[in-house]
Parts: structure tokens; C-alpha cells; sequence
């Protein structure tokens, strides 16, 4: 079996659907009833739409929404057509979290720019932007209620969400407590480790929701089907600090990850393979956050990381737990398990 484009497109505009149908543009007396249970009249349009429109705004700049399509696909090799429209109103479980994530991330780095637009709470200030992003995690619960899913399955929906939000809010005071201090180096195994809380768990949440959808009580295969989504996630992410330290990330400045002090795989193979160089990497990341990334010690550092072979290594280190990603879905039994594969390839 191949797998067209087309049916990736077509499923990516029900995800778009879906997410416009959760966000409207002009909340109005109806979404704040099925929201808050609330009377339409209760609270006045302007400050309800200050509380999602700061979500919406970055959700509206774009992105590439596999979390959602993997879920989405998911539920389609496991259990069909039936399952995958059930998973559809689900999708906002894990993309409104990860676009919350990143407002968050943005306020704790003190990043400027997000998806070639100034950072959100640059727009709306701090205080609105952490209301808004800590109310798009809990945003797409109001999917789960919304749905026809017996309450047994709800059940297991909510624990598992509520499980990888817990995760990915751990990740994230890893990687807060070691970009802080620039003595704390953790090791490659725990870079990994947090990567995997931090990014990784939503797509192995994506996976796990998408084969709870198909009401199987196959748990070892829903763990498989985790397992796999997560490596995906976390060689992605390790891709992503390469990128940013190579050619850049659309939407964020070429060596912004030294400027928020982030210890980043290649930064971390560095530390370990040239110890000599840990006041001149910390004499780098100083002038970065003070200066920008403009800063003439931001590409002096790239190029030390360069010469020392480390941005290859940690690239490799990507490819390689996507391939193991690739090698775990094509071992499935599922006659659509293209779908999954063909995904790995379309955002690769």
C-alpha cells in the first residue's frame, strides 16, 4: 500500500476544522455556555476573548499539527475509519497543551520571536499570556466531555492525559533548572531523559489517545505504539537544536538557544568531550544573553561546536531515534501502517 499526500492534506484540514471549531474567532454567549457552563450574558465578550485570544493567536500562525495527525492516524491503522473521526474531536488534547507549552517556554526564556511574529507575551504582556497559555491545557478537556466515548473510556483518556501533563511539566523544570545555571550540566542520557518528559510525551500521548479511541484493552500494543511516537518526538527535538545552531528554525533567530542558555545536545557532547572549554562555553553564553543573538560570541561558539564535530554527532543521534520510530510502526500489524510511516517521511 502507498500513501498519497492527499489523504494527509485532507486529514490535516478536519484537524483545522476541529481546532477553528474550539477557537472561534468571535467567542460569543454559546462557547461560554459549553465552555464554563456559564450564562452567555455573565461576563462580557472582551474579557473572555482576552483569555483565548492570545491561544489563538499563536495556534493561527501555524505549525505543523503532527501531533494531532499522529493521533489521528493512529486511530486509523488500529481501529478504521470509526475510530479516526472519534480521534478527531480529541485532537485539541495534544495541540492547544503543546502551543501552551510554548507560550510558557517563550515567558521562561525571555524569547522575542515565535513563528516569524514578535513572542505573545511580548503582545499581550505576561500576565495575560500565562492565563491564557495555562488555559489552553485545560481547553481541549472540554473535547473529552463533548464526546459520544462510553464513560470507562473517558476515564482512561483523562488519566492518561492528565498522566503526560504531569510529564511534560517535569521536562520542563529540567530544562529550567539546568539553562539557569550554567555549572549544572546534566549528561547526554539525562538530556535525553528530559527531552522525553518535555517533548516526546506529547507525542507519545498522541499515539496512546489515538489507539484509545479503537476501545482496545491492548495495552502492551497501546505502550509499543507510545514507545515509538515518543522516540520520534525526542529525535525531533534533538533536530531541531541542531538546526538551530546550523541553519536555523523558521520563525526563531540562528543561535536564540545560546542566548536562553539552553544546553542543548551538541552543547552538552561539547562540555564532555573538550572539559577545557567550559569557561570559554560559559563566557560565550554570557555575552549572548546579553548582547543577542547578534552577539559576535554566538558564532564564534557555533563554529568551536563545528570544528569539534558535535553538531554532526547530535544529528545523527536525531536520525537515529527517528529511524527506531520508523522501525517500530513498520513492525506493526496494521494493514494501513503506512499511514504511520508515511508521516515520519512528510515531516522529516
Amino acid at each position: 500500500m502507498t500513501t498519497s499526500n492527499s489523504e494527509y492534506t485532507l486529514a490535516l484540514e478536519k484537524i483545522e476544522a476541529v481546532i477553528r471549531r474550539w477557537l472561534p474567532e468571535n467567542p460569543g454567549a454559546s462557547w461560554l455556555e459549553g465552555i464554563f457552563s456559564l450564562p452567555g450574558d455573565s461576563v462580557q465578550s472582551s474579557l473572555v476573548n482576552s483569555l483565548s485570544l492570545p491561544g489563538r493567536d499563536l495556534v493561527n500562525r501555524g505549525g505543523k499539527r503532527w501531533r494531532p495527525l499522529l493521533m489521528y492516524l493512529t486511530a486509523m491503522c488500529a481501529g478504521g475509519e470509526a475510530a479516526a473521526e472519534a480521534a478527531l474531536g480529541l485532537t485539541p488534547l495534544v495541540e492547544f497543551p503543546h502551543n501552551a507549552s510554548l507560550i510558557h517556554d517563550d515567558i521562561e526564556d525571555n524569547s522575542d520571536e515565535r513563528r516569524g511574529k514578535p513572542a505573545v507575551h511580548l503582545i499581550y504582556g505576561n500576565d495575560t499570556a500565562i492565563n491564557s497559555g495555562a488555559f489552553f491545557y485545560f481547553l481541549p478537556l472540554a473535547c473529552i466531555e463533548a464526546s459520544d466515548f462510553p464513560v470507562s473510556q473517558k476515564l482512561r483518556i483523562y488519566q492518561s492525559w492528565g498522566l503526560y501533563m504531569r510529564r511534560l511539566h517535569l521536562g520542563q523544570a529540567m530544562d529550567i533548572a539546568w539553562h539557569r545555571n550554567f555549572l549544572s550540566l546534566p549528561s547526554p542520557e539525562e538530556y535525553e531523559r528530559m527531552c522525553r518528559l518535555k517533548t516526546g510525551c506529547l507525542a507519545g500521548l498522541a499515539a496512546r489517545l489515538g489507539f484509545y479511541c479503537t476501545a482496545s484493552g491492548d495495552d502492551a500494543l497501546a505502550e509499543e505504539l507510545g514507545e515509538g511516537a515518543e522516540k520520534l518526538g525526542v529525535g525531533f527535538q534533538i533536530l531541531d537544536d541542531v538546526k538551530n545552531l546550523s541553519g536555523g528554525i523558521a520563525g526563531k533567530k540562528r543561535g536564540d538557544d545560546v542566548v536562553e542558555g539552553k544546553k542543548s545536545l551538541p552543547v552538552l557532547l561539547y562540555l564532555r568531550r573538550c572539559p577545557e572549554k567550559r569557561d570559554f562555553a560559559a563566557a560565550c553564553f554570557a555575552a549572548a544573553r546579553a548582547g543577542g543573538a547578534a552577539s559576535p560570541e554566538v558564532g564564534e561558539f557555533i563554529r568551536a561546536l563545528e570544528e569539534a564535530g558535535v553538531i554532526e554527532e547530535a544529528r545523527q543521534k536525531g536520525l537515529g531515534l527517528i529511524e527506531e520510530s520508523r522501525n517500530c510502526f513498520s513492525g506493526l500489524k496494521f494493514a494501513q501502517k503506512d499511514l504511520l510511516i508515511g508521516l515520519i517521511d512528510l515531516i522529516s
